[in-house]
């Protein structure tokens, strides 16, 4: 699924239905547990407003849970619906296709052109208009190049009403082989205070080759090979990018903000970033997010599920999928060691580019 269309193709030349379905569970949503993350919560009564390229409402999938404002109501592009479905599709008629939050409803709101191009105040306008709305969590399915005063404004007025704000790291890469010698920066409106920035992982934990190098990262998200709907049929597609991985985290905000109400949008975020899996960028844990009981060393699944610990989850079945090592259940003592350590200790070595996101940077970066 492209992120934008050329800009040289026809007025007519719209991203085409696709003929393919899949007949399956993909590697991303086993390495979410979506599965086992749905029997706790599937973000019922959360609205997430998805800023991108617009979102088919009637879509495979989405149901009756899209309200589009504007010219979000079509998606010529198909990228905003593809997203969508990872937020919030029910999957359709293949088992395990859901995405994270299949009960939340969407707000669909235009970021680009017709064509898939950025453009800063449409993505200030869209921001505003989310917040207008009472969004619960608002995801920037864009990256843009320079920081804009209008859209600083529009995603701290977003903040300070409420709302958890999760965005893209990079721009989706064009072609491969195009960021050989692109050198690290921090993209918009991810750089900005109080956002949840989003990069994109492989099965391994790594980048795509392909990736564009940033900076300031707070979370890696399944980025690649992933599969949803698109805006017109009832086949699948295969997406990837930065963009990917931030609906995916915003998907996870919704059943957050689900379960834990009362939280602030800083609350979330540190919800999602203290329970995510330890590694060099910590990488989401939605089930651990919404289960762990944080600052509470006996960490008790919700009412309903017994009394069995939990602290990190348990992944072993995932990770035989993706071909990874099992990792580990934590449990008695060593285990709310353990979860100490990965709520105040997570490593953030460096790693591709990246450096470990502190304070977010407040000026425009070099070479913008």
């Amino acid at each position: 699924m492209p992120s934008a269309l050329g800009t040289d193709a026809g007025d007519d030349a719209c991203t085409p239905a696709s003929t393919s379905k899949a007949k399956k569970q993909d590697w991303s949503r086993q390495r979410l547990d979506l599965d086992r993350l749905h029997r706790h919560s599937t973000g019922a009564g959360v609205t997430v407003a998805l800023v991108d390229t617009g979102v088919v409402a009637d879509a495979t999938g989405l149901g009756d849970r899209v309200t589009a404002q504007g010219a979000a109501a079509v998606d010529c592009v198909g990228h905003g619906t593809f997203l969508a479905g990872l937020i919030a599709g029910s999957g359709g008629a293949t088992p395990g296709l859901a995405g994270v939050a299949p009960s939340a409803k969407v707000l669909a709101l235009r970021g680009t052109d017709e064509r898939g191009q950025a453009d800063a105040d449409l993505v200030a306008e869209a921001v505003r208009a989310a917040t207008e709305a009472g969004a619960d969590v608002i995801v920037v399915g864009v990256a843009l190049p320079r920081r804009d005063a209008e859209l600083t404004r529009a995603v701290a007025d977003a903040l300070g009403e409420g709302a958890v704000v999760v965005a893209a790291a990079t721009p989706d890469p064009p072609t491969r082989g195009a960021t050989d010698d692109v050198p690290a920066r921090i993209y918009w409106p991810a750089g900005e205070p109080g956002v949840l920035s989003v990069a994109d992982m492989l099965p391994d934990g790594s980048r795509p080759d392909n990736a564009l190098p940033t900076s300031g990262v707070d979370l890696a998200a399944p980025g690649a090979g992933v599969v949803s709907g698109g805006p017109r049929g009832a086949g699948h597609y295969l997406g990837g990018g930065a963009s990917v991985a931030a609906a995916y985290a915003a998907g996870a905000a919704a059943v957050v903000r689900a379960t834990h109400p009362d939280d602030s949008p800083a609350a979330v975020v540190r919800r999602l970033t203290a329970t995510a899996y330890p590694a060099d960028i910590p990488q989401l844990d939605p089930y651990a997010a919404v289960t762990t009981v944080l600052g509470d060393a006996r960490a008790v699944l919700p009412a309903g599920d017994g009394s069995r610990q939990v602290t990190l989850r348990d992944t072993a079945a995932a990770d035989r999928a993706t071909g990874r090592a099992a990792l580990f259940v934590l449990l008695g003592g060593a285990g709310v060691l353990s979860v100490l350590w990965a709520v105040f200790a997570l490593p953030r070595a460096r790693a591709r580019g990246w450096r470990p996101a502190g304070p977010k940077e407040t000026g425009t970066p070099d070479g913008a």
